[in-house]
């Protein structure tokens, strides 16, 4: 029996109870309760045995880690609980180099001193004076703390306090800094890491030196949110997050060199894998890594054999105790989820396909060595998605479909240039010249990876979004064919559940794709936060009238995969309404993953830098741009078409000087007037007969200065639909549009309540 694997999974399954059951107020008396009832059991079951054995671990790893977590928040959590809300003077010191925010000004980890002994991390927001902070700097400063299990608007987030940083503080005046004479040991993986990543950018031609730092470091500050997007669709993010596969070719490299099996292969080692896991910046993969790795090299050092479970135990045990907090990361929950999957299943995934007898000539062996390339890096594969395709379903909406080709096209060249990557980098540090040879070879490496995840990210159906109810009951349905096959005795063909999800997965996408075309007519709020993007189908004719918002994924992800879960990468019409971020910034990443018919924009605002990018991205491609001066109609017959109205106002702010959409099929109409206020819908109504619409746009994304009685008098909407951000800044949408909508006898629907909103319309 595993002792230390029972207990530490029980220890683990309190936290992650503790954390997401948010428990706070019971831990000590569930604790505690379940100490007794450890102590009870032990006296009750004297007789020793392993189910005596087996339920004492169990209950003692509970009782602990309850009990640690409620002395963890007591000790370590509530100083930075103290300083929420207050303006101090703080005192810090530097754990990392700055870096410079998205609106100006520079963020730093610190770790901030507090009334008692305990030392508190926290990101400090401070001006231009931050930008030369270094690694170990004593820091002064007036600062006004926030609390950082929440963001600044009060909305309760896990990102900070997952990661060990408990407090915020802004700066205000003066930053008193005093740098040390000499480094301090604890610094110098950062000031390793700072010196890796300006080698790799000497060695590196820019075109892939972003993508080599992200490779080797785990640094993703030079990719691009479009590159980014590419490998979530590929499945290839983990190849960015510095991970146990990296620190396997840096130990494989070092035994390689200097012997298996020696106390020093075993030294030198550990304090690589410690240094590195510095420089990677301790993420909970790579320091779960780094311990697996760590337990691997001295397990036969000590005379002990070697056990993924009780490794990964460890590992999981290590990082709850240091952050009870980080049960909440994402990165760790993915992490070890993917380790266990492939302790579950790689090996019996190999086993199907491996052949009951295999000659053992040499030729033999030569010739099947690629196949067996092939099923490791499959069962590799396979036995990682096991468990974490339900998280990555659960926090992303997105299942990479395509995830095991683009694995085993770039598992072997990931761990060549990862390896290239960090030789380079870190000989470019001493000798710039010989590093740029180096890496010339590694260059062209990472351009075939480039080019691999570009090319497979780009079907429509690389990655399932989950956003179709067919879609998820598809994914649940997969897994319980997974549970019967792997319950099924006797000799299994795997082919058979494999070719029944396939199947199933077709006639999904078939019902998704039937349903979005039932009816004449269908209008699709987008859920891209406090922005728009709307897509009307009328008949087969589809338009999307703008692409913005603020939304965690790019607005023009957003309208992409919607699109693609239908199995389209194409729209025949998009509208721009006039160039504000919130209606357009997510057109360019949009133009590069869907192909677009042509565009319609307002002829105005000529210096806008919206629409230069708007248009050169259209020139790029190809699209036809149409400068909507006059009323223009778009559609494939008089029945059902799209109506465009220039902007009815010759002068004014950006909101009034947008375009008008309606679309009509039949007797079913849609008005979408953008950003329009009082104002522009009066001339509006004075310039253009309107009918009774189905479905109003609610204007401005439901301001009280929009949607005004004269336009609901007029048009008699009988569906309201908002597009609106969830705790938005303006305070939208407004109490009187919502009312003047509501005694209008229109039913009213919000993206910040509901997510997107897809109606569907029948004549």
């Amino acid at each position: 029996m595993r002792i230390l694997a029972t207990f530490a999974f029980s220890f683990a399954a309190a936290i992650f109870a503790a954390i997401y059951g948010r428990l706070d107020a019971v831990l000590l008396p569930l604790g505690g309760g379940l100490a007794a009832l450890t102590l009870v059991t032990g006296l009750v079951l004297r007789k020793k045995s392993r189910r005596r054995t087996r339920a004492l671990l169990v209950l003692s790893g509970l009782a602990w880690g309850f009990l640690w977590t409620a002395l963890y928040m007591a000790v370590f959590f509530q100083p930075a609980k103290e300083l929420d809300g207050q303006t101090v003077r703080l005192s810090a010191t530097v754990l990392d180099w700055p870096q410079e925010g998205d609106f100006g000004g520079w963020t730093v980890v610190v770790r901030a001193q507090t009334g008692s002994w305990v030392e508190v991390t926290g990101i400090l927001y401070t001006d231009e004076q931050g930008a030369d902070l270094r690694p170990g700097d004593q820091i002064g400063t007036v600062a006004r703390c926030t609390l950082g299990d929440r963001t600044f608007a009060g909305e309760k987030i896990s990102y900070y306090t997952a990661k060990g940083i408990f407090l915020r503080a802004k700066a205000y005046g003066r930053l008193e800094i005093q740098h040390p004479e000499q480094i301090a040991p604890q610094y110098f993986a950062a000031w390793a890491s700072k010196a890796l990543k300006a080698g790799i950018d000497a060695a590196f031609p820019e075109d892939v030196s972003g993508f080599v730092r992200a490779l080797v470091t785990g640094n993703r500050d030079n990719l691009t949110d479009e590159f980014t997007t590419s490998l979530e669709r590929a499945g290839l993010s983990h190849t960015v997050a510095v991970s146990g596969m990296h620190l396997a070719f840096l130990a494989s490299l070092l035994t390689a060199l200097l012997g298996r099996g020696r106390r020093s292969t075993a030294l030198f080692t550990v304090l690589w894998v410690a240094l590195f896991c510095g420089i990677a910046g301790n993420t909970p993969s790579v320091l779960r890594a780094a311990v697996m790795i760590l337990m691997l090299q001295l397990a036969p050092l000590l005379d002990r054999e070697r056990d993924g479970p009780t490794s990964l135990s460890l590992a999981l045990l290590l990082l709850l105790w240091l952050n009870p907090f980080s049960a909440a990361h994402i990165g760790l929950q993915l992490s070890f989820t993917a380790v266990a999957g492939i302790l579950l299943v790689s090996d019996r995934v190999q086993d199907w396909f491996r052949p009951d007898k295999l000659p053992k000539t040499r030729a033999a062996q030569v010739l099947w060595a690629g196949p067996h390339f092939v099923i490791s890096s499959l069962s590799a594969t396979l036995g990682a998605s096991v468990l974490t395709v339900p998280l990555v379903a659960l926090h992303f909406n997105m299942v990479s479909l395509i995830a095991p080709l683009s694995n085993l096209l770039t598992i072997w060249a990931i761990g060549f240039l990862f390896l290239g990557g960090l030789g380079a980098g870190t000989l470019a540090v001493f000798l710039p010249g010989p590093a740029s040879v180096l890496a010339v070879p590694f260059t062209w490496l990472a351009r075939y990876l480039q080019w691999v995840v570009e090319k497979l990210s780009r079907p429509a159906l690389a990655a399932l979004p989950l956003e179709s109810v067919y879609y998820r009951t598809w994914l649940v349905l997969v897994y319980a064919l997974l549970l019967a096959f792997m319950l099924a005795k006797g000799r299994r063909s795997v082919w058979l559940p494999l070719t029944a999800g396939a199947a199933v997965l077709a006639y999904m996408i078939f019902l998704t794709r039937a349903s979005f075309y039932a009816g004449d007519m269908a209008v699709t709020v987008l859920d891209v936060g406090q922005g728009q993007s709307v897509l009307v189908r009328t008949g087969r004719f589809l338009t999307l009238v703008d692409c913005g918002g603020d939304s965690r994924d790019d607005p023009g992800d957003t309208a992409a995969n919607y699109l693609q879960s239908l199995g389209r990468s194409s729209v025949d019409l998009l509208v721009v309404s006039h160039y504000h971020a919130d209606h357009a910034n997510g057109i360019p990443q949009l133009l590069r993953r869907v192909d677009v018919g042509e565009i319609a924009l307002p002829d105005v605002e000529a210096d806008s830098p919206l629409r230069a990018e708007i248009v050169s991205a259209a020139e790029e491609r190809n699209i036809p741009v149409r400068y909507v001066r006059g009323e223009m109609q778009f559609g494939s017959s008089g029945a059902e078409r799209i109506t465009v109205f220039p902007p009815v106002m010759e002068a004014g702010s950006t909101n009034e000087l947008g375009l008008t959409v309606l679309a009509q099929a039949g007797a079913l109409d849609a008005l979408i007037t953008g950003d329009m206020e009082q104002e522009g819908e009066r001339r509006l109504l004075e310039q253009t007969q309107l009918p009774d619409l189905e479905v109003l746009i609610a204007g401005h994304h439901g301001s009280d200065t929009s949607t005004t009685w004269e336009l609901l008098d007029q048009t008699k909407p009988e569906l309201a639909l908002v597009s609106v951000g969830l705790h938005n800044k303006y305070g939208h949408p407004g109490w009187n549009a919502m009312e003047r909508l509501d005694q209008a006898g229109a039913k009213i629907y919000r993206t910040d309540l509901y997510g997107t909103i897809e109606v569907r319309l029948n004549g």
